[in-house]
């Protein structure tokens, strides 16, 4: 549809002055799907012919359904919309909106809210201009619209006011803020029915006001946090009947949800878990925004959030009490390293990794959810960075043998779909479910990674043990059969084990090392990437294992480096890493290669720009070159000495992207040698030769 997207949005805007207001609906309900479905693509080419459409159908007061569909488009609209697209019309929305705020019918009146809500979150700091003409009437309908036929209008005023004032600021709102939370306050005190949609778009609002007022907001946590602990804790309300008995669970019953499991029905009240989801994604929000401050409720929420790693009625309660793990060992080791931890010490912190580790290698275990499953590792690597040698051998022991089990169960799930592919009935559309369930795979065996690379970089040596049973899992992913991530991965993995082990990793080098050189060639250039730098690892580490390779490694980055596509955008990290590994090679085995040869063609490669952590490595490793007089690199008579000066300007002129404060020190102090040592014609020639920029700052540096 993208095509012909020109063509269909102007039909559908000629139908917004169709004499029928049903037409005109179905317009204004086609461009809201359409910036939905087509974002944001729709919202960069057609944003000046679609907003003032939306602006003038607000203006039909005759169809009061018609104007809150407008409200919703523009709701659509906005949220696949930059600030940049966004903030020329905001006059003429905003205004419009605040004409159906104060004159529309409760619909329109509702829908209006939403768009302010969301035109609000889309242009941020933009936003600030109308705050003091919008909150007035946001803060009249949060106090005033207290009747029952109102409730859904005063939850969507509490969501408006939060995400306008996230969008302003702490600074601009804070007034309001005091007013509103005092509101709050006053309605969390009051008994509501259970399907009073205020309970939850209240907890939304609330956390949403903690991110806007961070630590100013911990005052009010003793009113939050009791009722969003009930909610959370909240017992899910289930009815289980036998799958063939005609006791029919209301199956119309949009409240309920069935599923079938076995030769029995269950029944499972949605309102209950959504309740319960939303409680439980606040929690995290108040742990993440709050940090230490939020130590003190940690006793309360770990029990609640743990057992829930394993509600399996609701993938949403899982992923919120996946996602809130790291945060609560965050808060209690922040409070710890800060003094705020009420006089617990370190062994609090470990209390708490023990309970949350082992509970989330269990519930990886269990998970049925691929994408789940992905974002538990996640969680657990995050944890692991946090506890670092808190974790004792048996935890390493569980974690381990989790991650086989994960990669076991994974392949196993690829095989079978391998084998799906070869059935009768197989079409294009399960081919492309399979690609999608495929690529969450992927993610999975990315997490892999990224849990060793913690193990690897927090225990090193010792973790050796744990990585030669995951060796024979890990190698068969460098086959060639294997998809490009897959060897990217592998390669991954055995960079941080030479990296990290250095000496004890040499007895790897024969399995990988073959592996890694190949694929420094491979057409992929995310697994060139790693590959190479692999070979740089090697290259500094490797000693006597790595020396006779020197010779294939130095072609092989000859060809990364060399060819003709090499500083492309999809090539130039392959290309930065494959630079830095030459440079290692130089440093380290400068006896097994040509020097006068290699030398000048790694130094004809800098600087390097793209990858600025391998940058600053290969820039300092030239500083020491050049400071201690390296015959090599200066070249015969200082020839090689004007790329030297124009390489130190250029890192110079791009401030701290590009050296540590350190080697721009040393860059500096080695001009100046050069300036005091260097026949002054032989240094005006070189500075002849530099950019007008380059010269004005080397000038600058060398006259103070």
């Amino acid at each position: 549809m993208l095509k012909n997207l020109e063509q269909v949005v102007s039909m559908i805007l000629n139908g917004f002055q169709h004499p029928h207001a049903r037409v005109r609906w179905a317009a204004i309900n086609a461009i809201g799907q359409l910036s939905t479905d087509l974002g944001p693509d729709l919202q960069v080419h057609y944003h000046q012919k679609v907003l003032p459409a939306l602006a003038n159908a607000m203006d039909d007061f005759q169809n009061p359904r018609v104007q809150a569909h407008a409200a919703s488009a523009i709701l659509n609209f906005s949220e696949n919309c930059t600030p940049e697209i966004l903030t020329p019309y905001l006059d003429g929305i905003v205004n419009k909106l605040l004409v159906l705020l104060q004159n529309g019918k409760q619909m329109v009146q509702e829908g209006a809210l939403t768009a302010l809500a969301s035109v609000a979150d889309s242009s941020q700091e933009h936003f600030k201009k109308y705050y003091d003409a919008v909150m007035p009437y946001l803060k009249a309908i949060l106090m005033n619209a207290t009747d029952k036929s109102n409730r859904m209008l005063r939850a969507k005023s509490m969501e408006c006011i939060s995400l306008v004032g996230m969008a302003v600021g702490k600074d601009k709102f804070r007034d309001d803020a005091r007013q509103v939370m005092e509101v709050l306050m006053a309605l969390q005190g009051t008994p509501m029915e259970t399907d009073d949609p205020i309970t939850s778009y209240m907890l939304q609002a609330w956390a949403r006001l903690c991110k806007c007022l961070g630590q100013d907001f911990l005052p009010y946590m003793s009113v939050v946090m009791p009722p969003l602990l009930q909610s959370a804790q909240l017992k899910p309300d289930v009815t289980i009947t036998s799958a063939e008995s005609d006791d029919e669970i209301e199956s119309d019953d949009d409240s309920i949800e069935t599923i079938t499991l076995g030769d029995k029905r269950i029944g499972i009240r949605t309102s209950v878990l959504e309740e319960k989801a939303t409680a439980c994604n606040m929690l995290c929000c108040y742990a993440d925004e709050l940090k230490e401050g939020f130590f003190p409720w940690i006793d309360q929420v770990a029990p609640t959030l743990v057992p829930l790693l394993k509600f399996y009625f609701h993938e949403e309660v899982r992923r919120a009490a996946v996602a809130a793990m790291p945060e609560l060992l965050r808060s209690a080791k922040l409070a710890v390293e800060k003094g705020q931890a009420q006089g617990r010490d370190e062994s609090y912190v470990k209390q708490l990794s023990d309970y949350i580790i082992p509970a989330l290698v269990e519930a990886l275990h269990k998970e049925p959810e691929t994408e789940m499953c992905s974002s538990m590792l996640d969680s657990l690597n995050e944890c692991m960075q946090l506890s670092g040698r808190l974790l004792d051998e048996t935890q390493v022991r569980a974690i381990s043998d989790e991650i086989k089990n994960v990669i076991i169960a994974s392949a196993t799930r690829k095989r079978e779909r391998t084998e799906r592919t070869k059935a009768e009935d197989f079409d294009a559309d399960e081919g492309e479910l399979l690609k999608e369930e495929n690529e969450q795979e992927e993610e999975v065996f990315d997490q892999v990674s990224e849990c060793l690379g913690t193990l690897i970089k927090t225990f090193k040596a010792s973790f050796l043990p744990f990585f030669d049973e995951l060796s024979v899992y890990i190698t068969p992913m460098l086959g060639k059969d294997k998809t490009p991530e897959e060897r990217r991965i592998a390669i991954c993995i055995f960079d941080d084990v030479a990296e990290q082990c250095r000496e004890s990793a040499l007895r790897y080098y024969d399995t990988y090392l073959p592996f890694l050189l190949e694929a420094a060639n491979d057409e992929n250039s995310d697994v060139r990437q790693a590959a190479v730098y692999g070979v740089g690892v090697c290259a500094e580490f490797g000693g006597h294992v790595f020396r006779p390779l020197v010779g294939e490694a130095l072609s092989k980055l000859n060809n990364v480096i060399r060819h003709h596509e090499a500083r492309l955008p999809d090539n130039i990290m392959a290309y930065d890493n494959a630079v830095s590994a030459l440079g290692k090679i130089c440093q380290f085995h400068r006896d097994g290669i040509d020097a006068a040869q290699v030398i000048p063609a790694w130094l004809s490669c800098l600087p390097i720009k793209d990858d600025k952590i391998e940058a600053k490595v290969v820039h300092e490793q030239l500083c020491s070159m050049v400071e201690r007089s390296d015959a090599e690199i200066l070249g015969p008579q200082n020839q090689y000495l004007p790329k030297i000066v124009s390489i130190f300007a250029e890192v110079l002129n791009n401030g701290s992207e590009l050296a540590t404060d350190e080697t721009k020190n040393k860059m500096v102090n080695m001009l100046r040698r050069f300036q005091q040592t260097l026949p002054p014609e032989f240094l005006a020639s070189i500075f002849s030769n530099l950019q007008p920029q380059q010269q004005l700052l080397l000038q600058s540096i060398l006259s103070t």
